[in-house]
Protein backbone atom coordinates (compact mmCIF):
# COMPACT_ATOMS: atom_id res chain seq x y z
CA UNK A 1 0.00 0.00 0.00
CA UNK A 2 1.90 3.24 -1.40
CA UNK A 3 0.48 6.03 0.19
CA UNK A 4 2.03 9.54 -0.66
CA UNK A 5 4.13 11.04 1.74
CA UNK A 6 1.86 14.15 2.07
CA UNK A 7 -0.99 11.23 3.08
CA UNK A 8 1.21 9.83 5.82
CA UNK A 9 2.31 13.01 6.71
CA UNK A 10 -1.10 14.64 7.39
CA UNK A 11 -2.82 11.54 8.83
CA UNK A 12 0.67 11.68 11.64
CA UNK A 13 -0.41 14.62 12.37
CA UNK A 14 -4.05 14.00 13.07
CA UNK A 15 -2.85 11.53 15.28
CA UNK A 16 -0.16 14.05 17.30
CA UNK A 17 -3.61 16.34 17.82
CA UNK A 18 -5.55 13.56 18.75
CA UNK A 19 -3.33 12.59 21.52
CA UNK A 20 -2.77 16.37 22.66
CA UNK A 21 -6.38 17.09 22.62
CA UNK A 22 -6.70 13.56 24.95
CA UNK A 23 -4.13 14.89 27.22
CA UNK A 24 -5.37 18.18 27.55
CA UNK A 25 -8.91 17.15 28.11
CA UNK A 26 -7.36 14.22 30.69
CA UNK A 27 -5.79 17.58 32.99
CA UNK A 28 -9.11 19.83 32.43
CA UNK A 29 -11.28 17.03 33.95
CA UNK A 30 -8.37 16.50 37.04
CA UNK A 31 -8.06 20.12 37.69
CA UNK A 32 -11.82 20.10 37.82
CA UNK A 33 -12.31 17.11 39.50
CA UNK A 34 -9.61 18.05 42.46
CA UNK A 35 -10.71 21.12 42.82
CA UNK A 36 -14.20 19.15 44.72
CA UNK A 37 -12.05 16.63 45.60
CA UNK A 38 -8.27 17.74 46.30
CA UNK A 39 -7.52 14.18 48.31
CA UNK A 40 -6.97 13.05 44.37
CA UNK A 41 -3.81 15.70 44.16
CA UNK A 42 -2.52 14.07 47.02
CA UNK A 43 -2.48 10.40 45.87
CA UNK A 44 -0.98 11.52 42.59
CA UNK A 45 1.95 13.46 44.26
CA UNK A 46 2.07 10.09 45.89
CA UNK A 47 1.95 7.83 42.49
CA UNK A 48 4.85 9.89 41.15
CA UNK A 49 6.74 9.53 44.06
CA UNK A 50 6.38 6.28 44.09
CA UNK A 51 7.50 6.44 40.13
CA UNK A 52 10.55 8.47 41.17
CA UNK A 53 11.44 6.18 43.99
CA UNK A 54 11.32 3.07 41.82
CA UNK A 55 13.80 4.23 39.89
CA UNK A 56 16.05 4.94 43.03
CA UNK A 57 16.18 1.13 44.01
CA UNK A 58 17.78 0.33 40.87
CA UNK A 59 20.77 2.30 41.47
CA UNK A 60 20.57 2.05 45.48
CA UNK A 61 18.74 -0.71 46.95
CA UNK A 62 20.53 -3.90 48.05
CA UNK A 63 17.05 -6.13 47.95
CA UNK A 64 15.33 -4.29 44.74
CA UNK A 65 12.97 -6.98 44.20
CA UNK A 66 11.40 -6.54 47.66
CA UNK A 67 11.92 -3.06 47.96
CA UNK A 68 9.84 -2.73 43.85
CA UNK A 69 7.46 -5.34 45.28
CA UNK A 70 6.41 -3.37 48.49
CA UNK A 71 6.13 0.32 46.33
CA UNK A 72 4.07 -1.42 43.85
CA UNK A 73 1.71 -2.87 46.24
CA UNK A 74 1.74 0.64 47.98
CA UNK A 75 0.61 1.97 43.89
CA UNK A 76 -2.04 -0.48 43.85
CA UNK A 77 -3.62 0.33 47.19
CA UNK A 78 -3.43 4.16 46.21
CA UNK A 79 -5.31 3.57 42.61
CA UNK A 80 -7.87 1.55 44.59
CA UNK A 81 -8.18 4.46 46.85
CA UNK A 82 -8.87 6.59 44.32
CA UNK A 83 -11.19 4.58 42.62
CA UNK A 84 -13.83 4.34 45.62
CA UNK A 85 -12.88 8.50 46.23
CA UNK A 86 -14.25 8.79 42.50
CA UNK A 87 -16.66 6.10 42.76
CA UNK A 88 -18.29 7.53 45.96
CA UNK A 89 -18.41 10.90 44.26
CA UNK A 90 -20.63 10.16 41.26
CA UNK A 91 -17.76 9.58 38.94
CA UNK A 92 -16.61 6.62 36.77
CA UNK A 93 -14.06 4.94 38.54
CA UNK A 94 -11.34 6.07 34.80
CA UNK A 95 -12.56 9.96 35.12
CA UNK A 96 -9.17 10.71 35.51
CA UNK A 97 -7.43 8.36 33.09
CA UNK A 98 -6.69 9.96 29.02
CA UNK A 99 -9.57 8.95 27.46
CA UNK A 100 -7.69 8.23 23.62
CA UNK A 101 -9.86 8.03 20.38
CA UNK A 102 -8.46 4.67 19.98
CA UNK A 103 -7.93 2.97 23.30
CA UNK A 104 -5.88 0.22 21.24
CA UNK A 105 -2.88 2.02 20.02
CA UNK A 106 -3.94 5.13 22.52
CA UNK A 107 -4.13 7.41 19.44
CA UNK A 108 -0.07 6.75 18.06
CA UNK A 109 -1.00 4.70 14.96
CA UNK A 110 1.07 1.83 16.25
CA UNK A 111 0.57 -1.61 18.02
CA UNK A 112 4.00 -2.76 18.40
CA UNK A 113 5.79 -1.47 15.05
CA UNK A 114 2.47 -2.26 12.98
CA UNK A 115 -0.09 0.13 11.59
CA UNK A 116 -2.92 0.05 13.87
CA UNK A 117 -6.91 0.01 12.42
CA UNK A 118 -7.59 3.34 13.26
CA UNK A 119 -4.45 4.55 11.55
CA UNK A 120 -5.51 2.62 8.37
CA UNK A 121 -8.96 3.66 8.21
CA UNK A 122 -7.94 7.34 8.46
CA UNK A 123 -5.22 6.45 5.13
CA UNK A 124 -8.48 5.49 3.83
CA UNK A 125 -10.37 9.08 5.41
CA UNK A 126 -7.82 10.74 3.81
CA UNK A 127 -7.04 8.91 0.08
CA UNK A 128 -11.32 9.79 -0.31
CA UNK A 129 -11.07 13.37 1.25
CA UNK A 130 -8.50 13.93 -1.29
CA UNK A 131 -10.52 13.16 -3.74
CA UNK A 132 -13.59 14.44 -2.22
CA UNK A 133 -12.33 17.83 -2.93
CA UNK A 134 -12.17 18.13 -6.46
CA UNK A 135 -14.92 14.89 -7.41
CA UNK A 136 -18.23 13.86 -6.71
CA UNK A 137 -16.57 10.81 -5.22
CA UNK A 138 -18.82 9.40 -2.57
CA UNK A 139 -22.46 10.13 -5.04
CA UNK A 140 -20.26 7.90 -7.38
CA UNK A 141 -20.44 3.87 -6.45
CA UNK A 142 -21.88 1.14 -8.41
CA UNK A 143 -24.93 1.45 -6.93
CA UNK A 144 -25.90 4.84 -8.30
CA UNK A 145 -24.99 3.84 -11.78
CA UNK A 146 -27.78 3.42 -13.54
CA UNK A 147 -27.39 1.64 -16.96
CA UNK A 148 -31.46 2.60 -17.08
CA UNK A 149 -30.30 6.15 -19.10
CA UNK A 150 -28.57 4.24 -21.45
CA UNK A 151 -31.15 3.18 -24.89
CA UNK A 152 -32.73 -0.76 -24.88
CA UNK A 153 -32.26 -0.39 -28.98
CA UNK A 154 -29.76 -1.85 -30.20
CA UNK A 155 -26.97 -0.52 -31.75
CA UNK A 156 -25.48 -1.25 -35.81
CA UNK A 157 -23.40 -3.96 -34.06
CA UNK A 158 -26.72 -5.85 -32.56
CA UNK A 159 -25.63 -4.79 -29.00
CA UNK A 160 -27.71 -2.37 -27.45
CA UNK A 161 -25.92 0.65 -25.45
CA UNK A 162 -27.90 -0.52 -22.37
CA UNK A 163 -26.87 -4.11 -22.19
CA UNK A 164 -23.28 -2.90 -23.01
CA UNK A 165 -23.05 -0.36 -20.24
CA UNK A 166 -24.26 -3.00 -17.77
CA UNK A 167 -21.60 -5.54 -18.35
CA UNK A 168 -19.22 -2.74 -18.26
CA UNK A 169 -20.73 -1.99 -15.05
CA UNK A 170 -20.47 -5.86 -13.95
CA UNK A 171 -16.84 -5.71 -15.19
CA UNK A 172 -15.71 -2.41 -13.21
CA UNK A 173 -16.80 -3.67 -9.96
CA UNK A 174 -14.93 -7.61 -10.60
CA UNK A 175 -12.43 -5.10 -11.26
CA UNK A 176 -12.27 -3.31 -7.99
CA UNK A 177 -13.32 -5.59 -5.82
CA UNK A 178 -10.30 -7.93 -7.12
CA UNK A 179 -8.44 -5.22 -7.23
CA UNK A 180 -4.71 -5.45 -6.80
CA UNK A 181 -1.73 -3.71 -8.05
CA UNK A 182 -1.02 -6.04 -10.62
CA UNK A 183 -4.28 -5.19 -12.14
CA UNK A 184 -4.45 -4.70 -15.84
CA UNK A 185 -4.94 -1.00 -17.06
CA UNK A 186 -8.26 0.44 -18.31
CA UNK A 187 -9.05 2.78 -20.50
CA UNK A 188 -12.34 4.20 -20.78
CA UNK A 189 -13.64 5.44 -24.13
CA UNK A 190 -16.98 7.08 -25.62
CA UNK A 191 -18.89 10.70 -25.77
CA UNK A 192 -18.80 13.06 -22.85
CA UNK A 193 -21.77 12.02 -20.18
CA UNK A 194 -21.73 8.58 -20.40
CA UNK A 195 -20.61 7.80 -17.27
CA UNK A 196 -16.76 7.51 -17.73
CA UNK A 197 -15.89 9.71 -14.21
CA UNK A 198 -18.82 7.43 -12.50
CA UNK A 199 -17.48 4.20 -13.20
CA UNK A 200 -13.66 5.58 -12.37
CA UNK A 201 -14.61 6.85 -9.15
CA UNK A 202 -16.57 3.90 -8.31
CA UNK A 203 -13.59 1.92 -8.80
CA UNK A 204 -11.77 4.08 -6.63
CA UNK A 205 -14.41 3.61 -3.48
CA UNK A 206 -14.06 0.15 -3.65
CA UNK A 207 -9.80 0.15 -3.82
CA UNK A 208 -10.16 3.07 -1.23
CA UNK A 209 -11.57 0.59 0.94
CA UNK A 210 -9.93 -2.05 0.60
CA UNK A 211 -6.52 0.12 1.55
CA UNK A 212 -4.58 0.91 -1.47
CA UNK A 213 -3.83 4.28 -2.37
CA UNK A 214 -5.57 6.05 -4.96
CA UNK A 215 -5.08 9.16 -7.02
CA UNK A 216 -7.52 10.88 -9.50
CA UNK A 217 -7.37 13.76 -11.12
CA UNK A 218 -8.19 15.47 -14.72
CA UNK A 219 -4.81 15.31 -17.14
CA UNK A 220 -4.89 18.78 -17.45
CA UNK A 221 -4.17 18.99 -13.32
CA UNK A 222 -1.94 16.43 -13.26
CA UNK A 223 0.29 17.59 -16.28
CA UNK A 224 -0.32 21.33 -14.88
CA UNK A 225 0.84 20.17 -11.45
CA UNK A 226 3.73 18.05 -13.03
CA UNK A 227 5.37 20.80 -14.93
CA UNK A 228 4.98 22.80 -12.26
CA UNK A 229 7.04 21.09 -10.31
CA UNK A 230 9.66 20.55 -12.93
CA UNK A 231 9.96 24.27 -13.20
CA UNK A 232 10.42 24.73 -9.30
CA UNK A 233 6.85 26.63 -9.04
CA UNK A 234 5.61 24.06 -6.11
CA UNK A 235 2.62 26.16 -4.44
CA UNK A 236 -0.35 24.94 -4.48
CA UNK A 237 0.48 21.49 -5.77
CA UNK A 238 -1.94 18.89 -5.52
CA UNK A 239 0.12 16.29 -7.60
CA UNK A 240 3.52 15.60 -7.48
CA UNK A 241 5.52 13.11 -9.52
CA UNK A 242 6.99 10.94 -7.06
CA UNK A 243 2.97 10.03 -6.00
CA UNK A 244 1.92 9.89 -9.06
CA UNK A 245 4.06 7.09 -10.41
CA UNK A 246 4.02 5.64 -7.22
CA UNK A 247 0.07 4.87 -5.98
CA UNK A 248 -1.39 2.04 -6.46
CA UNK A 249 -3.78 3.26 -8.40
CA UNK A 250 -3.55 6.19 -10.92
CA UNK A 251 -6.66 7.99 -12.43
CA UNK A 252 -6.27 10.28 -15.13
CA UNK A 253 -9.97 11.85 -16.42
CA UNK A 254 -10.60 13.57 -19.41
CA UNK A 255 -7.30 12.94 -21.66
CA UNK A 256 -7.01 15.11 -24.59
CA UNK A 257 -8.78 18.04 -22.67
CA UNK A 258 -5.39 19.32 -21.27
CA UNK A 259 -3.22 22.01 -22.92
CA UNK A 260 -0.97 20.01 -25.08
CA UNK A 261 3.04 21.37 -25.37
CA UNK A 262 6.22 19.44 -25.58
CA UNK A 263 6.34 19.04 -21.88
CA UNK A 264 2.69 17.16 -21.16
CA UNK A 265 3.00 14.78 -23.86
CA UNK A 266 6.26 13.86 -22.91
CA UNK A 267 5.19 13.98 -19.28
CA UNK A 268 2.26 11.86 -20.22
CA UNK A 269 4.28 9.08 -21.92
CA UNK A 270 6.63 8.87 -18.67
CA UNK A 271 3.80 8.16 -16.53
CA UNK A 272 2.09 5.69 -18.46
CA UNK A 273 5.66 4.12 -19.23
CA UNK A 274 6.95 4.08 -16.12
CA UNK A 275 3.37 3.09 -14.53
CA UNK A 276 3.31 -0.07 -17.14
CA UNK A 277 7.06 -0.65 -16.08
CA UNK A 278 6.36 -0.94 -12.65
CA UNK A 279 3.26 -3.02 -13.12
CA UNK A 280 1.12 -0.38 -11.70
CA UNK A 281 -2.54 -0.31 -13.45
CA UNK A 282 -3.52 3.24 -14.48
CA UNK A 283 -7.44 4.10 -15.31
CA UNK A 284 -7.69 6.42 -18.26
CA UNK A 285 -10.82 8.35 -19.75
CA UNK A 286 -11.18 9.83 -22.72
CA UNK A 287 -14.01 11.21 -24.96
CA UNK A 288 -11.82 10.48 -28.38
CA UNK A 289 -11.41 7.92 -30.35
CA UNK A 290 -7.75 6.09 -31.06
CA UNK A 291 -7.55 7.48 -34.02
CA UNK A 292 -7.95 11.12 -32.51
CA UNK A 293 -5.98 10.39 -29.73
CA UNK A 294 -3.37 9.76 -32.45
CA UNK A 295 -3.39 12.12 -34.58
CA UNK A 296 -3.17 14.83 -30.84
CA UNK A 297 0.17 12.79 -29.46
CA UNK A 298 2.86 10.95 -30.72
CA UNK A 299 2.83 6.93 -31.50
CA UNK A 300 4.43 5.67 -28.60
CA UNK A 301 1.88 6.92 -26.21
CA UNK A 302 -1.41 5.20 -28.54
CA UNK A 303 0.43 2.05 -28.79
CA UNK A 304 1.24 1.67 -25.12
CA UNK A 305 -2.22 2.27 -24.28
CA UNK A 306 -3.47 -0.20 -27.32
CA UNK A 307 -1.28 -3.07 -25.93
CA UNK A 308 -1.52 -2.41 -22.28
CA UNK A 309 -4.80 -1.48 -20.88
CA UNK A 310 -8.48 -2.79 -21.11
CA UNK A 311 -10.30 -0.88 -23.54
CA UNK A 312 -13.58 -0.41 -22.64
CA UNK A 313 -16.48 2.00 -24.94
CA UNK A 314 -19.47 3.44 -23.69
CA UNK A 315 -21.81 4.51 -26.31
CA UNK A 316 -25.68 6.59 -26.18
CA UNK A 317 -26.49 9.85 -24.90
CA UNK A 318 -25.25 12.87 -22.94
CA UNK A 319 -26.53 11.13 -19.45
CA UNK A 320 -26.58 14.71 -17.91
CA UNK A 321 -28.91 16.26 -20.33
CA UNK A 322 -31.32 13.33 -20.13
CA UNK A 323 -31.37 13.54 -16.10
CA UNK A 324 -31.98 17.84 -16.79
Amino acid sequence: MSYSQEVYNRAINILERRRERANIEAQERFDEISEKLPELDKIRQRLAQIGFNISKIFLYSSDKQADINQLMQESLSLQEQKKDILSKNGYSENALDVQYSCPVCNDTGFIKNRRCKCHTELLKDIERENIAKIAPIEECTFDTFDINYYPQHAAENGVSPRDKAEKIKNSCSKYAVNFNTSAKSIMFMGGTGLGKTHLSLAIANVVINKGFSVIYGTAQNILRDLQNENFGRDDDLIYYERAVLNCDLLIIDDLGTEYKNAYTVACLYNIINSRMNAKLPTIISTNFSLDELEEKYDQRITSRITGGYSKLVLVGNDIRHIKD
